[in-house]
């Protein structure tokens, strides 16, 4: 069962502005883009490391339903990462062959971390990534970086439990469910950059 957290109060404040047609889920998306917004994340940096994010209703109606459609199609793409397309153009090598996989790491370019290129396991590379897809962060990592720390074989130093990412793939029979989920968070990645983009910009002295 679904359960909205948006206020009787806040969707009165919002038909007013909008119209009798605006939605709960019309607010709750509106939300989720905004969010996203680089003008509204750099003005409120400070505080939005200290307190919950206050978000303003913009008057103006075309700005509120541009927010609330790039805000579904955000949430969309968000929640469903897992099922994405996987990135294309990257450059795949070494998975033709069974691999098991430690810590991923990048490349290195003269002792530098290469961030195009990831290392899976030895000989196994995924080429040609974007620097802009690290651009889509998540509390201050990117999601690629994100998926690289979790993803990787670990040993527990209290009680010697290890955590192998390999186990879920051997059990499912896809040996390859790591490569192939790094593929589609780049995927991920670059789409979100791209509609975060094309968010429209707020005036914070008049939201509209």
């Amino acid at each position: 069962m679904r359960h909205d957290a948006i206020s009787d109060f806040v969707l009165k404040q919002a038909q007013a502005l909008y119209g009798p047609k605006c939605a709960k889920e019309d607010i709750f998306y509106y939300i989720y883009g905004f969010l996203h917004s680089k003008d509204y994340r750099h003005r409120f940096a400070a505080d939005l490391v200290k307190m919950l994010p206050r978000i303003p209703l913009c008057e103006n109606v075309k700005t509120f339903k541009s927010f609330s459609a790039a805000g579904r199609e955000l949430a969309l793409l968000h929640t469903n990462y897992e099922t994405a397309e996987k990135w294309t153009d990257a450059i795949v090598s070494g998975a033709d062959t069974s691999f098991t996989i430690g810590k991923i790491r990048w490349a290195k370019n003269n002792s530098e971390d290469d961030k195009r290129t990831i290392v899976l396991a030895p000989g196994v590379r995924i080429e040609n990534i974007p620097l802009q897809a690290y651009e889509y962060s998540i509390n201050g990592k990117s999601a690629i970086e994100w998926l690289m720390e979790r993803y990787q074989y670990t040993v527990n130093q209290d009680s010697q439990i290890s955590n192998n990412p390999n186990a879920w793939g051997i059990e499912h029979n896809q040996p390859h469910y790591i490569l192939d989920l790094l593929l589609r968070v780049i995927a991920v990645s670059m789409k979100t950059v791209q509609l975060v983009a094309k968010l429209p910009e707020v005036d914070f002295s008049n939201p509209s």
